[in-house]
């Protein structure tokens, strides 16, 4: 802190330098040092949400204060009476203030009489609906009924909030608003309520992807339930995830009782034609085949580097025991497609049918989640039988999530980031009672939502409580039986559970200084406090340390996901894949990894290939062609979004490059497109990729036609003039692989490996499941898949 004294006043206090975490930090490090010199006393409230930041504002500007020799607590501050010179006052008129949202620009219209708002409505916004816009639903009154910016943030929507209250400030300031300080602390006190006490037979916390699956599953088998949520509204961290899941659709793959098929029926009873894909895809099921049968050696990693993401290196050196049938089980299938599979490359086909299994999927998250410390003294994986279940049963997610009126795309089974494979599914909203519910909000939060308060035998009786934070798990004679919390106003709450407990808070991404306390696998010149987050403000831990204050057991701690595709402004997840891109050394202008790696792969050559970019570490430039569409949910503007991404053409990088301070040389950049571009063309092998092997590219960067074998004609081949998105991003704290050690019917285990009567937990906030890394997709179908087991746990113990 830096504080200014005249000779008889606090003029100015100044944050200098800080590591608090950001998306929590902001709102104490706007207002706590202005509320110090308003009112001249360090004995000012602390900010809702950002309470220990504001602490150490005010114990900061107490020690300058006492190294100027003046002693904090004799500052009787100034007089709390509104003085002349503090009325408010606008020079009436409507008037358009700006400033920035968690997603972008955001701005409104504020109308002010002489002494009041009276109006303020948004003309420009793109946060995210039911994260960000139940703020502004909420502030926007508040700010009217206290005539002034000083409102409480609300929870799990920090940016979005700020933004508000920044945006009335601006146009306050064009008013020519007198009595300013006042206007920006004016607030609604809110007050607690009568306590609200009352029994269900399933309490549920948290309403993420896993809270409201367990909810409405717990509904359906005719219990009533309480959901506990802290946000304003329910979806948790899925509703900024992705939001795809990984899952074969055996209608859309290869068929050995069928390998000629072109066609397949979906669930709905619709034909739908077979996903292809590029031959490359060929080399990791190679590799798979002739993976190591003996058991795993981690001996030889002693005194040999693990490359994480080198499966040609790992393939060597074995499986473990419990992973082993399912090898043998998965080469088997493997063999017989490859047989039919060559036969299609030697009659010339570029592209063949899709092999997708159950056991492939299981297999891919054992070994790419497979991790060591450090110190390499602790191998991380996934449990088998928890893996072998969320991949198993989460056959069943799609028929479940469409008979509550959700959708998705059903012809499709794409990549993402990380994924691994081809067997994502896209969701497509919902249609409930013939309203239509856009993206994940409808697909997996209306549907279940519906189920939970409107068409369950239970129905009526069915609650959720929004804006309650849950703090403490009530124990009666070694049984979980309940939870107490607070509402946002103050008022307690007491939640009685006759069958249980159900946590699913999610994880603790969010809390960058508990990641770093329990982590083991990330070089502490990588993972920082000055680390961001793709998570909401909400992902902190609490409902682990809930569960541990039962006595409940935790694993994995030490392992968290970093994203490696994050916008660096914020942190916020960017959206992609990498199959159909080149990923750049900002210095040297050369591709630094496998585009379609392992998501800590990705993130460690960021961080050493990478430049700084105001404190983030890891800055790299990815290109690809701006006719392909991103992953959904989120497709990019046509605008430039300075700091995030751009348009160009080949021949303007080197002036973009400059802008953004990339040293690059734009004709080595240009030379690792055009040779990128070749092999793909050329349909090279795997190791054949210029700079660094790629396990699998679906596309050129430049355009270039294809024949009707899917293979591309060389000379349509052009770079000249088309149109390349240009992005920067950076890793970014994700998904925490540790949490609470759980059972497969998802009990909360306590230190012994016994069950905690009473107590369950499904979704991030369970540990041992994902191994040391999660494969992209796999998080949105065992959280539901989890749940729901939780859920039928619950019921069958009672």
């Amino acid at each position: 802190m830096e504080v200014v004294l005249s000779s008889d006043a606090i003029t100015a206090v100044t944050v200098t330098d800080h590591q608090e975490t950001p998306g929590i930090c902001e709102p104490a490090i706007e207002s706590v040092p202005q509320e110090i010199v308003d009112s001249q006393s360090v004995k000012v409230d602390t900010v809702s949400g950002a309470t220990v930041t504001s602490q150490a504002i005010i114990e900061a500007a107490s020690a300058a204060l006492q190294s100027a020799g003046v002693d904090p607590d004799s500052l009787t501050g100034t007089a709390s009476s509104e003085s002349a010179s503090d009325a408010i006052a606008f020079k009436a008129g409507t008037y358009t203030g700006e400033s920035s949202g968690y997603n972008g620009p955001f701005a409104v219209e504020v109308t002010f009489s002489d002494d009041a708002v009276t109006s303020v409505e948004v003309t420009s916004s793109v946060e995210t609906d039911h994260v960000g816009t139940p703020a502004i639903d909420i502030l926007i009154p508040e700010i009217l009924e206290c005539n002034g910016a000083g409102v409480d943030v609300v929870s799990g929507a920090t940016f979005t909030s700020l933004a508000v209250k920044n945006a009335v400030i601006n146009a306050a300031e064009q008013a020519a608003v007198s009595g300013l300080d006042t206007f920006k602390k004016n607030k609604v006190e809110h007050t607690a309520q009568a306590p609200i006490e009352e029994t269900y037979d399933v309490v549920v916390v948290g309403a993420g992807g896993a809270g409201m699956a367990a909810a409405a599953q717990a509904a359906q088998d005719g219990n009533t339930v309480l959901v506990i949520e802290e946000n304003a509204e329910i979806g948790g961290n899925t509703l900024v995830s992705g939001g795809q899941y990984q899952s074969v659709m055996k209608y859309l793959v290869w068929d050995p009782s069928d390998p000629n098929a072109t066609t397949g029926v979906g669930y709905d009873g619709n034909t739908y034609n077979k996903v292809t894909e590029n031959i490359n895809t060929l080399n990791e099921l190679r590799i798979i085949e002739n993976w190591s049968e003996e058991p795993f050696d981690e001996d030889y990693y002693k005194d040999h580097e693990f490359v994480a993401g080198d499966i040609d290196e790992l393939s060597k050196h074995g499986v473990h025991e419990e992973y082993l049938q399912t090898l043998k089980d998965l080469k088997a299938e493997i063999k017989e497609y490859l047989a039919w599979a060559d036969q299609q490359i030697a009659a010339g086909k570029n592209e063949v049918t899709l092999f997708s299994t159950l056991n492939l999927h299981i297999f891919q998250t054992y070994y790419g989640g497979l991790r060591p410390t450090a110190d390499m003294s602790e191998w991380m994986y996934g449990d088998y039988d928890l893996v072998s279940q969320f991949i198993t049963d989460g056959q069943d997610l799609k028929p479940w999530l469409e008979e509550q009126g959700a959708k998705f795309i059903e012809d499709t089974q794409p990549t993402l980031i990380g994924a691994l494979w081809y067997r994502e599914n896209e969701f497509a909203g919902a249609e409930i009672d013939g309203v239509e519910y856009p993206g994940r909000w409808g697909t997996y939060f209306m549907a279940p939502y519906n189920t939970l308060t409107k068409t369950s035998s239970t129905a009526s009786d069915n609650k959720v409580l929004l804006r309650t934070k849950a703090e403490n798990l009530i124990v009666e004679d070694g049984r979980v039986t309940g939870v107490t919390g607070t509402q946002y106003d103050g008022t307690p709450v007491t939640a009685h559970a006759t069958k249980g407990v159900i946590l699913t808070t999610g994880g603790f991404a969010a809390n960058i200084d508990e990641v770093i306390d329990y982590n083991e696998y990330w070089s502490s010149e990588y993972l920082t406090k000055q680390t961001k987050t793709t998570n909401r403000s909400s992902l902190v831990g609490d409902g682990i340390e809930m569960g541990q204050e039962a006595g409940a057991d935790v694993t994995g701690m030490n392992f968290t996901q970093l994203m490696p595709i994050s916008w660096v402004d914020n942190g916020n997840l960017a959206f992609g894949a990498g199959n159909y891109a080149v990923w750049i050394n900002p210095t040297t202008g050369k591709r630094f990894v496998d585009e379609t790696s392992e998501r800590d792969v990705l993130s460690l050559a960021e961080f050493r290939n990478g430049m700084e970019v105001n404190g983030t570490k890891g800055v790299f430039v990815e290109i690809y062609n701006k006719e392909q569409a991103l992953p959904a949910p989120t497709q990019l503007g046509d605008e430039d979004y300075d700091g995030r991404y751009y348009t160009v053409t080949i021949d303007q990088l080197g002036d973009l490059f400059k802008e953004l301070g990339v040293e690059a040389d734009p004709a080595v950049v240009r030379n690792t497109i055009e040779e990128y571009d070749a092999a793909v063309i050329a349909g090279a092998d795997i190791n054949d990729y210029p700079d660094v092997k790629k396990t699998n590219a679906n596309r050129t960067v430049g355009n270039c036609d294809k024949d009707d074998n899917g293979n591309y004609i060389a000379d349509t081949y052009v770079l000249d003039g088309v149109p390349l998105r240009v992005r920067l991003m950076a890793p970014s704290t994700h998904h925490t692989m540790g949490g609470l050690k759980v059972d497969v019917d998802r009990h909360v285990l306590d230190t012994n490996g016994e069950v905690i009567p009473g107590l369950y937990a499904a979704g991030e906030v369970t540990g041992g499941i994902h191994g040391g890394n999660r494969l992209g997709g796999n998080a949105i179908v065992e959280i539901f898949v989890s749940g729901r087991t939780a859920a039928k746990a619950v019921t069958a113990d009672n």
